[in-house]
Parts: C-alpha cells; structure tokens; sequence
C-alpha cells in the first residue's frame, strides 16, 4: 500500500466516520441531559403527590438507566453498529437475571405496591405475613417489625401481600371484647348493674359508640356476659387489663361468684374378697 492511498483511506475514514462520531457523541451528551430532567421532573411530580420517598428515588434511577441504555443504543447505531445482536444479548441476560432472581422480584413488586397502596404505615401495629408487630420501617424488599418483647423480624413482602393483613391501629377506636361468666346461682340483673357500673366508672371509656353488656350464652358451668366498651386505640390494652382486674375486685366485694373448673373425684373402697 503507497502512501496516497494510505493518505486517502484515512481521509475517506475521517470524513466518514468523524461526522457520525460527533453526532453520536451529541447524541449521547443531549441524550444524558434530556434523562436527568426528565427523571428529575418525575421526581417533582411524584413529591407533590406525596409518594414514599422511597418509590420516588426507585422510579427516578429506573427511568434515568431506561433512558441511558436507549441513548447509548441510538450513538452506536450512529456509528454503524449492529444494535440487533446487542439487543438480543441485552435480552438474555436481562431473561437469566429475572429467573435467578425471581423471588427477590416477587418482593420488589410486592414492596412497590405496599409503597403505593398503604395498607400500612411506619408505626401502625400489624398482623401480617404471619407475625405480629409494630412497623419500623418499609422497603421495596422487605418490611421490618418490632415484637412487643422488642424482636425485630424482617419479613420479606411477597408472604405480606399473598395474606391478610390487619392493621390493629388503622382506626381511632377500638372495642375492647371480654366475656365474663357468672355462676347459676347468681343474680343475672344485679351483675349487669355492676358490669355498667364499672363501665361508667372508667373516663377511657367512650359514650359513642355505646358500650355492650349482655348476656352472651348460658354455658355448662357459667352464665357469660359479654362486656364490649368502645375505646381509643392508643388506650386498648390499659383498658382491657384494667377493667379485667376491677372486674374481678368488685366482684368479690359484691359476692358475685365467677366460676372455674372443677373435676370431682370420688374413691370407693371395695371390701376385698376372701
């Protein structure tokens, strides 16, 4: 090869590929611009929106990165590059890494839709996946509980979502439900007196809606009534346990008998056989 055709290869190659190169490479440059306001605008949006602030910065990486990935495309099919076997490899592996990870992808969904629905907040005392506990704190993967003997337990979002969950402090009230048993022998009305008596005594407990007190069944032992006051949630347990315990003091001062069980065994003594 002579140096005039070596000096016109470059030429040609210059004049052909240095246009393509700068066009790709503002391709590129407008293109990773263009990315980060529209990431940045969805961002904006979403923040008016009060979405979880956690949501907000997912959306906004997985939005930057789509677009990234379709500019780096767009340049290299500038240049000439064959962008379909490119493509196609991007396929596969994006194919293998969503079976190999397929359960941590049933958690992602299941944590974008625990950020976008609520079911449950940060703080809000729960039954779900299985345990109980109050909410510290929510991700896109798992969400984490405190026990009230102070456990943590991390469970992951996809057994959250595939059960029921209830959330024990969605609401501002709660009735407190006890069932109290008496004996045959008592006074049914002179016991329903002193079930309502308690109730008005303890300022915790709500006039509206009104409390219950009834009798619920006559059992093989007992006659029960059931006591159902309604309360503010943040009070529930210091209501329940408290009334249980005045409940039982006051029935001992008013010789009104609560029942247990009882086995009687009786012995025969047989005279032996000569």
């Amino acid at each position: 090869m002579n140096i005039e055709k070596l000096i016109e290869m470059i030429t040609y190659w210059v004049t052909t590929y240095s246009v393509k190169l700068i066009v790709a490479i503002l391709i590129f440059l407008i293109g990773k611009w263009l990315a980060g306001k529209i990431s940045k605008i969805l961002t904006h949006v979403l923040e008016k929106s009060k979405v979880d602030i956690t949501l907000i910065k997912f959306l906004e990486n997985i939005i930057y990165y789509t677009l990234m990935i379709v500019i780096v495309i767009a340049a290299a099919g500038q240049m000439g590059i064959n962008t379909t076997s490119f493509l196609t490899i991007v396929g596969a592996a994006g194919l293998a890494i969503g079976l190999a990870l397929k359960d941590s992808l049933s958690n992602f969904a299941s944590g974008v839709m625990l950020i976008m629905f609520r079911p449950y907040r940060v703080g809000d005392v729960v039954n779900a996946g299985g345990v109980s506990g109050k909410v510290v704190s929510i991700s896109l993967f798992n969400t984490i509980l405190n026990t009230p003997d102070n456990q943590k337990l991390i469970v992951p979002n996809s057994s959250i979502t595939s059960n029921v969950i209830t959330n024990v402090t969605a609401n501002d009230t709660r009735r407190v439900d006890l069932v109290i048993g008496i004996g045959y022998d008592d006074d049914i009305k002179k016991t329903k007196d002193t079930l309502n008596r308690i109730v008005r005594e303890d300022s915790r407990i709500l006039d509206d809606p009104k409390p219950t007190i009834a009798v619920s069944a006559l059992a093989d032992s007992s006659v029960n009534f059931v006591v159902r006051p309604w309360v503010k949630t943040s009070d529930y347990w210091d209501v329940y346990f408290d009334l249980t315990e005045k409940i039982k003091i006051t029935f001992d001062k008013e010789g009104i008998s609560i029942p247990y069980p009882q086995q009687d065994v009786h012995l025969y003594k047989e005279s032996a056989e000569e």
